[in-house]
């Protein structure tokens, strides 16, 4: 029933506002309702879609939350670098990130950044 639908998110913000200022000015999304106060929605990519909305729940999930297929991490690092994303570095059994960037055992590799809410987001190249 569902493996031929299209997929969505849906992330938490404790200021709807700063998180709209983040996602137009550090990711270059802009809303596609821009009338709405409590909730901000994206298309990118191949028309998915995600949604952000106002909730004090923000911040509190430690799992990636919503990622980017993109062809070249490392130029996407460097795009978002120079717009002020700021990227994590993990140590962990089985991922270790070098400057920002980790390589997945696929060979694929893949970044991960939080937004204004605290929300994990990455980019990959080999989901």
């Amino acid at each position: 029933m569902l493996k031929d639908q299209p997929v969505g998110a849906v992330l938490p913000a404790a200021d709807i506002a700063r998180a709209r200022d983040f996602y137009r000015d550090k990711l270059g999304l802009e809303p596609d309702n821009i009338g709405d106060e409590d909730n901000v929605r994206y298309t990118c990519g191949s028309g998915s879609q995600f949604m952000v909305y106002q909730t004090p729940n923000a911040g509190s999930a430690k799992n990636t939350q919503l990622g980017w297929m993109v062809p070249d991490v490392r130029a996407a690092v460097e795009e978002l670098r120079a717009a002020g994303v700021v990227f994590e570095e993990y140590d962990f059994p089985g991922l270790k990130t070098e400057n920002g960037i980790a390589t997945l055992p696929d060979g694929g590799s893949a970044a991960w950044f939080l937004d204004s809410e605290g929300n994990i987001l990455n980019i990959n190249s080999g989901m």
